[in-house]
């Protein structure tokens, strides 16, 4: 853009999603017309329309366009605010964190703590999560619980902030959907009279660019664009459908008694067959608002097939032949939980074997018990 006598503007920031506001192409990020530029708090027109009329608009933006902005922060002398999803904690994980962010302090904040039940000790959840970054090579400075939406411990955060910056920049890094942008409109609404917020939306990549916010004339809260993750359920369901599967609310947990060739199913987005052990309770961790189905393996398949009763079904996915199946054995006394990423997970505590069939490239696994 130029100025009325040709000289450069200087370089305008959507204040939603961060990318660099420009005119030409309606197709790139950043894109707003001349004649609806404010030049004190530009908006693109994606984030305007994902503000005022809940449309998606693509990001144009791939995972290696994501990886290279993270990656910069290497190079940085900063605090690292690294924000999980308790709910999702292991679909939210960045591969090889340390790598992107070279030896700079990281403060891990587990989010959306709200959406776990209340009987879960804090204590015994910030354990867990401990024992998850260990795992993955990561040693933060310090782990805290926390919900953007509930400002829960939002005193403790900005202290801690405070005591690990030392002065220096926080970047704040995470997966699309942990809620980055919801914890920093909410941490601004909360200490300052900033007025500035950032574009929030349940679709996921809804962040293109760092965007910079002043702590002082000499250092800055900077929110950096999520990782797509594509073996999360979320990434293989229709938009309207993201509401129905990410949680809105504390989890309800729902126990089933099953005998062996019996088959639970989640709405049409997964399935688990009993395929072998004594009756046995399982106990489920979705949200509300998806159904569960219990049936026999035998009427399982047409079950799928016939697309009745199970309503909610991945894209591209008009058969159960077309799920891909991963088995797993259990043994006795050994209590695990089986994970499915973006959409939640069953704690299992019987001897025996299950199937679990899902949308190809999702992700499921068994881990040690969160609950």
């Amino acid at each position: 853009m130029k100025g009325e006598k040709g000289d450069e503007m200087s370089e305008l920031r959507c204040g939603g999603c961060g990318a660099v506001i420009q005119s030409e192409d309606k197709n790139k990020p950043g894109y707003l017309p001349e004649n609806a530029l404010n030049k004190d708090k530009p908006l693109c027109q994606r984030c305007f329309k994902l503000m005022h009329y809940h449309q998606k608009m693509e990001s144009h933006l791939s995972k290696e366009d994501f990886l290279k902005i993270i990656a910069s922060i290497g190079d940085k002398d900063c605090l690292v605010v690294y924000i999980v999803d308790l709910f999702d904690f292991n679909g939210s994980l960045i591969s090889g964190l340390t790598r992107h962010v070279g030896f700079n302090d990281i403060l891990v904040l587990g989010n959306k703590r709200d959406v776990l039940p209340k009987s879960l000790k804090d204590h015994r959840l910030n354990m867990w999560v401990r024992r998850q970054l260990k795992n993955e090579g990561i040693k933060p400075v310090d782990v805290i619980l926390t919900s953007g939406k509930k400002k829960l411990n939002f005193d403790e955060i900005f202290d801690a902030i405070e005591e690990y910056r030392k002065g220096r920049d926080v970047y704040v890094v995470g997966m699309t959907n942990v809620g980055k942008s919801t914890f920093i409109n909410a941490l601004l609404k909360h200490y300052s009279d900033v007025e500035q917020t950032i574009t929030t939306s349940e679709f996921p990549g809804t962040t293109l660019d760092l965007i910079r916010i002043p702590f002082d004339e000499k250092s800055a809260l900077y929110d950096s664009p999520g990782i797509m993750n594509e073996a999360q359920m979320t990434s293989h369901v229709a938009e309207k459908d993201l509401k129905t599967i990410v949680p809105q609310s504390e989890l309800r947990p729902m126990s089933f008694q099953l005998n062996a060739k019996q088959t639970l199913y989640m709405s049409g987005l997964a399935r688990m067959d009993y395929l072998e052990g004594e009756k046995a309770g399982f106990v489920c961790y979705f949200s509300r608002q998806l159904k569960i189905h219990r049936t026999k393996m035998a009427n399982a398949d047409a079950l799928f097939d016939n697309h009745k009763e199970l309503k909610l079904y991945p894209l591209g996915v008009d058969k159960i032949s077309q799920m891909k199946s991963y088995e797993f054995s259990f043994k006795k006394g050994e209590k695990k939980e089986v994970f499915i990423s973006g959409l939640g997970f069953i704690s299992v505590n019987t001897k025996g074997k299950l199937r679990i069939s899902v949308p190809e490239g999702v992700d499921v696994f068994v881990r040690e018990c969160l609950i």
